[in-house]
């Protein structure tokens, strides 16, 4: 029975959780700690601390925390608190995962649909101002970008474009 609570919250948070992660701690407070009391609101901050210093995206490293630490309070063995854990993380990701698949099955099959073709033509440089904005806006007194930064972002892009380099290599 907890299980299902847990995949309808989880299912529930997932849907409307918008904006990320941050953005969804407030509903995941609700649900988990005002409304079902799974956890006291000391536990909560504890989620939270624990999924910041914790890699990955912090909507789904609490929904994983919380998981395995509801089941855990129900007495029942380890594995079925890792199964706690992982029904709340596939929760969470699942409205999010199935439209996106449904989009890109349907991507693949229009693929060269000539409209298709202009549409992505066109989000290619609006993806790349919109990347470039975010970079501006964090361009600031506190996060000011010097010289050093400039060369290494100039020969990580000559080298990018004349040699077409892994990132990753590049990163090495």
């Amino acid at each position: 029975m907890i299980y299902w609570q847990l995949i309808l919250v989880y299912l529930k948070i997932g849907m409307f959780g918008f904006g990320g992660g941050y953005a969804m701690l407030s509903l995941i407070q609700y649900e988990v700690v005002d409304h079902h009391h799974w956890l006291t609101l000391q536990q909560f901050t504890d989620v939270v601390a624990i999924s910041q210093m914790t890699p990955g995206p912090i909507g789904i490293n609490s929904a994983t925390y919380v998981g395995y630490t509801v089941i855990e309070q129900t007495g029942a063995p380890e594995f079925l608190c890792i199964l706690g854990s992982f029904t709340t993380s596939l929760a969470v990701v699942l409205p999010s995962f199935i439209p996106v698949l449904l989009i890109s099955y349907f991507f693949v099959k229009c693929k060269d649909n000539k409209y298709i073709k202009a549409a992505m033509s066109g989000l290619l440089p609006m993806s790349v101002s919109l990347i470039a904005a975010a970079a501006l806006l964090l361009m600031n007194k506190e996060n000011f970008i010097d010289y050093k930064s400039i060369l290494i972002f100039a020969a990580a892009f000559g080298v990018t474009w004349k040699w077409n380099l892994h990132p990753i290599l590049l990163i090495i």
